[in-house]
């Protein structure tokens, strides 16, 4: 490492000190280029991908998969059945690779952790008064804390969008830093990662998105996650090329690599393997991995499942063959 690396380094570990320097810095990024920021993701959706590779980027998206439930009308059951499908996606077929996590509210969370304890399968829950992140800070660590002390080992929680779009970032800094600090675990053990979810639906402009996206690093963040699926513009190609740019960007910056998690909207297989080919093309093989890459998702799953299917018998099954989430 050079001296010049390690002084700018140090300089970016500075910048949530000041509201001044932290507004200048994200100011300062490059501007995104609207047009060919939309073209590049519309030409690697162009890509094609068959037989074998087509069969190792489906079961890769699988074990990307945050499977998630964010509903009223969760139960002990109905969590419990998801995490139970997390585990053997395909009951019929012990080779189907089990997914990344599990996503339901804090409330849900000792019933999941029943089901997953002892596997290599996450416990996310979403925290900060999701969706709206809209409640004072000390609502928000105890939500934290109580997801992570009731067995959560990653926590998405949501920035606060007003804060942000009204420029007060040194705000929504020490906010996302304070989240960081209390996904630690109280009997010392490892602290849960943390995922912040940018809202990129409310944040307007592709601008917005990266330097929101740097502003999560800079705080700490472990992943940089598009939507709640709660408003109507989750995430799309173009948002999530902009977000890989910025984690290819950063860790060129400072050696720390960041997550990204698309989340909403994502529906099918055809696109999951888009996201991927996007991934592989923008900032490499890194982060062609579930440590690196998740789809926040609950219909998907049943779709690379019937996809996957087709490969390896060559029999399509319905829509209803899997259990529905």
């Amino acid at each position: 490492m050079t001296a010049t690396t390690t002084s700018a380094r140090s300089d970016l570990s500075e910048l949530g000190r000041s509201e001044t320097t932290l507004r200048a810095f994200l100011h300062g990024l490059p501007g995104v280029d609207q047009v060919g920021v939309e073209q590049r993701a519309a030409q690697l959706g162009t890509r094609s991908i068959k037989t074998t590779a087509k069969a190792q980027a489906i079961d890769l998206a699988i074990r990307m998969v945050d499977l998630t439930t964010l509903e009223g009308a969760d139960t002990p059951g109905k969590v419990r059945a998801l995490a139970a499908k997390a585990l053997r996606p395909d009951p019929a077929d012990p080779t189907c690779p089990h997914v990344g996590a599990v996503c339901v509210y804090p409330a849900m969370v000792p019933h999941v952790a029943e089901v997953l304890r002892g596997s290599a399968v996450h416990l996310a829950s979403v925290a900060t008064a999701f969706p709206s992140g809209q409640a004072p800070l000390e609502v928000k660590l105890a939500d934290t804390r109580a997801a992570v002390a009731a067995g959560a080992d990653e926590i998405d929680m949501v920035i606060n969008r007003g804060a942000f779009l009204a420029g007060r970032y040194a705000e929504v800094y020490d906010e996302i830093v304070a989240v960081k600090e209390a996904c630690g675990s109280a009997d010392g053990g490892p602290a849960a990662h943390l995922k912040v979810i940018l809202e990129t639906g409310e944040l307007a402009t592709y601008d917005n998105v990266r330097r929101a996206s740097w502003l999560a690093m800079l705080a700490g963040g472990d992943f940089i996650k598009t939507s709640t699926g709660k408003v109507p513009v989750a995430a799309t190609p173009p948002v999530t090329l902009v977000m890989l740019e910025a984690v290819r960007d950063f860790r060129a910056a400072t050696g720390r690599q960041v997550g990204v998690k698309p989340a909403g909207g994502i529906k099918n297989t055809k696109d999951a393997i888009k996201y991927l080919v996007m991934v592989n093309e923008t900032v490499g093989g890194d982060w062609l991995s579930p440590d690196w890459f998740r789809f926040g998702a609950s219909s998907l799953l049943n779709d690379l499942l019937m996809q996957r299917t087709k490969l390896t018998t060559g029999t399509y099954p319905g829509p209803d063959y899997f259990t529905l989430d």
